[in-house]
């Protein structure tokens, strides 16, 4: 299995796994995605559906992920996976439980990880990933990410005490919530930066793609990625769409479709690898807040990024994004991996314009037969209803990121069964959560008084210089 950039011009040979995990984003700005997908059979489908039940989650994980890489060696690979999904590690020791709602919704339960958010998911595998490569190798690696939420906490719990693994984590300043912010500020390990960005979630990303592209830099420190550009991350995530569907399945065959909260299109990329396996999702349903550039695309046809001063702040913060990283792995594969093309609209286009247009084009036009994708958005109230909805008839506490999917699921005309894909505990949105049901939200006993503990954090101006002198601070 080798892997080619989203931007690539040359027609050179892909690169091998265990290249693009330590690398992130490729050389020419790009984001990698395998040169073609593997295909999963009905009969493999049943297979995995008894594998599943049996063994549990990290034995489906290792079949999937091990079709993908086939640079570490099988045994080490399943090693590696077994750790990650140790069940002990989860709040549910099925790791990935689906509950069916009374107006038949289905949840896919993604928050039971050490951070309580679905980013989990990813991360943990995307640690013992990083551990094992860089033991192999004798190197160490500088992980310079952005959050606006999850990734930083998830980041952190997966890769704190990892030998060889710096973490450098930029967040913006201001606009996580209490509970996010002491995740994040109050681990006390040297190896782990907290920086907090005087802008937005994009400013933040930004800058890391700033430092990213800065050849002599980023081999300097060996900078690497655990942001959703990064390969590995959206190849774990994968897993739980395979692993839920085969859940839901169990009880109610026929078309199944999921609803997907989505900021910068991590989440939802993973769903669309997973269709274009083989694994029979009838739509893909994205769901938007009220920064809806994600949602404008599918409706127009019409990518247009917006500025920091147009990003609002919203009860469902981890979705304040507007610019879409992952977006571009869609586009690549919408446009018939076109590299030329991809590059002219991320590049050129977006840098004159702020957007481009595709709405002309056949390929947009055929995209929801093609791909699946449908959208649409939510607001404030909407999340406090559907907190409230839910609560009412489940007795079940959703957060504000998970009620933007279930709203928009209900409303998207889509026939059959959904599966909502929850994002996080409602803990981490308690105001939000008391706002709507008047009820706070029960927390794990491991969080118990985490607002209260120092913080570690460091302030810099919306400047790349300014973290580069951080990172450059701490040494080599």
């Amino acid at each position: 299995m080798r892997y080619v950039s989203t931007r690539d011009l040359t027609g050179a040979p892909g690169l091998p796994f265990s290249d693009i995990l330590l690398e992130g984003l490729a050389a020419d700005g790009g984001l990698y995605l395998p040169e073609s997908y593997p295909q999963v059979s009905t009969e493999q489908l049943d297979a995995w559906r008894t594998l599943l039940a049996e063994e549990g989650y990290a034995a489906l994980a290792f079949e999937i992920v091990s079709l993908f890489i086939d640079d570490i060696p099988a045994e080490d690979l399943r090693g590696i996976v077994q750790r990650a999904y140790e069940p002990s590690k989860f709040l549910d020791p099925a790791v990935v439980p689906v509950t069916r709602l009374e107006d038949g919704l289905w949840l896919a339960h993604l928050s039971n990880g050490p951070s309580v958010a679905f980013k989990d998911m990813a991360m943990q595998l995307l640690g013992e990933l990083f551990a094992y490569e860089l033991g192999r190798r004798g190197e160490t690696i500088t992980i310079v990410g952005a959050t606006s939420g999850d990734t930083g906490s998830s980041a952190m719990y997966a890769l704190q005490g990892k030998p060889g693994v710096r973490v450098f984590m930029l967040s913006p300043k201001g606009r996580m919530t209490p509970f996010q912010q002491a995740q994040m500020f109050s681990l006390d390990d040297p190896a782990i930066v907290n920086i907090a960005v005087d802008g937005v979630f994009d400013d933040c990303q930004d800058i890391v793609k700033a430092l990213n592209s800065d050849a002599d830099f980023k081999t300097r420190h060996r900078v690497g990625a655990v942001n959703s550009i990064n390969w590995a991350r959206l190849l774990a995530q994968v897993v739980y769409y395979f692993a839920a569907w085969l859940q839901v399945t169990d009880h109610e065959p026929g078309p199944v479709s999921f609803a997907v909260p989505s900021g910068n299109f991590g989440n939802i990329a993973a769903g669309h690898i997973a269709r274009q396996m083989g694994l029979p999702i009838h739509r893909l349903i994205l769901a938007t807040n009220e920064n809806n550039v994600l949602e404008e695309f599918f409706r127009t046809g019409v990518y247009r990024v917006r500025s920091g001063a147009e990003t609002l702040a919203t009860s469902s913060p981890s979705m304040d994004i507007s610019k879409a990283s992952n977006f571009e792995r869609f586009v690549f594969d919408l446009l018939g991996r076109d590299g030329e093309q991809v590059r002219s609209l991320f590049v050129d286009s977006l840098a004159e314009d702020g957007s481009f247009d595709l709405s002309g084009t056949p390929e947009f036009r055929s995209q929801e037969e093609r791909f699946g994708f449908v959208a649409g958005q939510s607001t404030h109230q909407d999340r406090l209803t559907e907190i409230r909805r839910v609560y009412e008839a489940d007795g079940v506490i959703i957060d504000p990121h998970t009620a933007d999917g279930v709203h928009v699921a209900r409303g998207s005309g889509v026939d059959g069964t959904i599966i909502v894909l929850e994002t996080a505990l409602p803990v981490k949105f308690a105001e939000t959560i008391v706002e709507a049901i008047g009820v706070v939200p029960p927390r794990p006993e491991r969080f118990e008084g985490i607002e209260d503990l120092p913080r570690r954090v460091v302030d810099v101006p919306n400047d790349p210089a300014a973290v580069r002198e951080i990172i450059e601070a701490s040494g080599p």
